[in-house]
């Protein structure tokens, strides 16, 4: 297990000192592979304490950590503890984590109250884009991007994660955009924000629980080092933000179209009568969606995310190769 001690100092900085840097502390697994130039994948730790229950959600962190380290890279799970972003986290924080009903969600506008009040916080995509950049991580992996929720259009419900892809240069290595979404209004958003969305092993965006939304990506790219080539072009011209890797469940952890939309109507609707709005829906649908199909999106939810990891850690590796 690692030393906690050696991550962390046991007070947060003073104001009269503060900077992003003093608020960041590397697990000494990350410091390690910064100094010696190693390719670096980010993970989110939302996933843990607001995307699955226990223990699978400890359990599913671990495996994909160990994915990552097998294929070449250095895996760094984000999070908030003690006032510090923690780039990489050891197993007993990973089991904070994953045990804590405390946990704050955060996003953008969250990062400032978690680590002055010194609360424990799970970074979403937004946020751990944000961490992510700050720490010189250029690819980071997740499940499923936030997006246009439905009923957008008189809610305004639009998640941070999209603005975010637009301003903060990191590659987001999902599943698509979760099915839960108006995924037609997501891509929209996306281009008009100029994030460029490519697509892997397939032409269409893929839609998290099923491999095709039908929906046509910007490119497709299935080699890790064109995907690489495309994203260091891209910075190189100074164009801000980040890009979406689109890469679908496999095959045979696809659920059927027809059903999980069947269980997505049901949880909104009833999500919808209980009045639960804001960053509740989300989890709260993913739970509901996997109490309707028995458990079984919660397996293709971890199919997908260890899918993911074997895609981001080859890009990772591609572009440290190209630095």
């Amino acid at each position: 297990m690692t030393d906690f001690s050696a991550t962390v100092t046991a007070t947060a900085p003073s104001a009269s000192r503060l900077d992003a840097q003093s608020l960041i502390a590397f697990s000494p697994e990350v410091a390690a592979a910064r100094d010696a130039g190693r390719p670096i994948v980010a993970l989110e730790s939302t996933i843990i304490s607001h995307g699955m229950p226990y223990p699978q959600n400890v359990q599913t962190a671990r495996e994909v950590e160990a994915i990552v380290r097998e294929h070449g890279a250095v895996p760094a799970t984000i999070a908030v503890l003690d006032g510090r972003i923690r780039i990489g986290l050891d197993d007993e924080q990973l089991e904070l984590l994953g045990r804590s009903p405390d946990a704050m969600k955060l996003s953008r506008r969250d990062l400032p109250f978690a680590l002055s009040a010194h609360r424990i916080g799970a970074t979403t995509v937004a946020a751990t884009m944000i961490c992510a950049h700050l720490a010189g991580i250029e690819v980071f992996v997740t499940g499923g991007i936030g997006g246009v929720h439905r009923g957008a259009e008189t809610s305004f419900d639009i998640s941070a994660d999209l603005q975010e892809l637009a301003r903060t240069p990191v590659a987001v290595v999902c599943a698509g955009a979760k099915s839960i979404l108006d995924l037609p209004l997501t891509l929209e958003y996306l281009e008009t924000h100029g994030v460029p969305v490519i697509s892997v092993g397939q032409d269409h965006f893929a839609a998290f629980y099923t491999r095709d939304s039908g929906l046509k990506a910007d490119f497709r790219m299935d080699d890790a080092a064109q995907q690489a080539a495309f994203l260091r072009t891209k910075w190189a011209l100074g164009l801000a933000g980040g890009a979406v890797i689109s890469n679908p469940v496999p095959v045979s952890d696809e659920m059927p179209a027809v059903r999980i939309q069947g269980f997505i109507e049901q949880a909104l609707a009833e999500a919808q009568a209980g009045g639960i709005s804001g960053k509740a829906v989300t989890p709260y649908l993913l739970a509901r969606i996997k109490d309707l199909s028995g458990g079984a999106s919660l397996v293709t939810n971890i199919a997908l995310v260890k899918h993911n990891a074997k895609v981001g850690t080859a890009l990772a590796v591609a572009l440290n190769q190209q630095r």
